[in-house]
């Protein structure tokens, strides 16, 4: 199996995600070259050891094994199959790595695409939020074939603490919207229990440990209900990010012909947290829009 020194690594992507995953790999030894829309982004890895890349197709010459983790469809589609992206410059038998969250038909298009060029093409979105990427910890769950995903095996191992082949190309995709119709509700809930505790008057975080170690515990509560209770909602996942994740998976939906209300009604619930300036914030943010709708005052509290 190929190790650090023999895996040399194009890295797209430079966010709130991609930033801490590419630093383990540095950290690992992996060879990296960088690409994100400013160098300034990039600086942390670049203090690290990285190369600059001037853009996806650079940071493909020459790469083994090539991630873009980046925002939105569109992104995904300029960054891999544009005029300067990945599949431009990726030599046969390199590996392409989508970690985004994105469609699963783009995932498909990209595979195809990847394949004529004779190169490997993996979707692998991942589950953990901000804390699974910068403590290596993340579920990731890829869509594409056996070998290639074996190639890529030595990366994710050093990013994810799950990984799992869910099947064919977009498997991964669809094995993330599952994930993301799993939470959307539990997130609607999590907030809506601390909004009615907050009306009771009850000691908050007192009743999110009570309530955590019994079945209403989930990860959601876990992680994001002491943040709120902080007034911390900066994003390790942005709202914005969620709603696109939402009309995703209720567009594949549509298109199995399920009906999903409760996930339509997450959906609207966060559009409108969104047009009421929540969109940059964490996803646990929507407790200040519920809150503002019940007139319950949320600021920086701990009971």
């Amino acid at each position: 199996m190929a190790n650090s020194e023999q895996l040399h690594i194009g890295w797209v992507g430079t966010g709130v995600m991609g930033l801490p995953m590419c630093g383990h790999l540095l950290a690992a030894g992996f060879p990296v070259r960088v690409f994100s829309r400013t160098r300034e982004r990039a600086a942390p890895l670049l203090s690290q050891g990285a190369r600059w890349s001037p853009s996806p197709a650079a940071a493909a010459e020459g790469a083994d094994v090539v991630v873009t983790m980046v925002g939105y469809p569109e992104d995904v589609r300029e960054v891999v199959l544009g005029e300067k992206g990945v599949l431009s410059a990726a030599g046969k038998g390199a590996t392409l790595v989508d970690m985004t969250t994105s469609e699963p038909q783009l995932a498909v298009e990209i595979f195809e695409a990847a394949e004529r060029k004779g190169v490997g093409s993996l979707d692998a979105p991942v589950s953990g939020g901000d804390v699974g990427a910068r403590n290596a910890s993340l579920v990731i769950m890829v869509g594409g074939k056996r070998e290639v995903f074996d190639r890529a095996l030595p990366v994710f191992e050093k990013l994810g603490g799950v990984v799992n082949l869910a099947g064919g190309a977009g498997a991964g995709q669809h094995t993330k919207m599952v994930n993301q119709i799993a939470i959307a509700s539990g997130m609607v809930g999590v907030c809506e229990a601390l909004v009615y505790a907050a009306r009771a008057g009850l000691d908050i975080a007192r009743s999110v440990e009570t309530i955590s170690t019994g079945a209403a515990g989930s990860w959601s509560l876990s992680n994001y209900a002491p943040r709120a209770l902080r007034g911390d909602f900066a994003p390790g996942f942005k709202i914005d990010h969620f709603i696109k994740d939402l009309g995703i998976a209720l567009a594949e939906a549509r298109r199995s012909r399920l009906s999903l209300p409760g996930l339509a009604l997450a959906e609207q619930l966060y559009l409108a947290a969104s047009a009421g300036g929540l969109g940059q914030m964490g996803t646990h943010a929507l407790l200040l829009a519920l809150a503002q709708l019940s007139g319950v005052e949320w600021g920086t509290r701990v009971p």
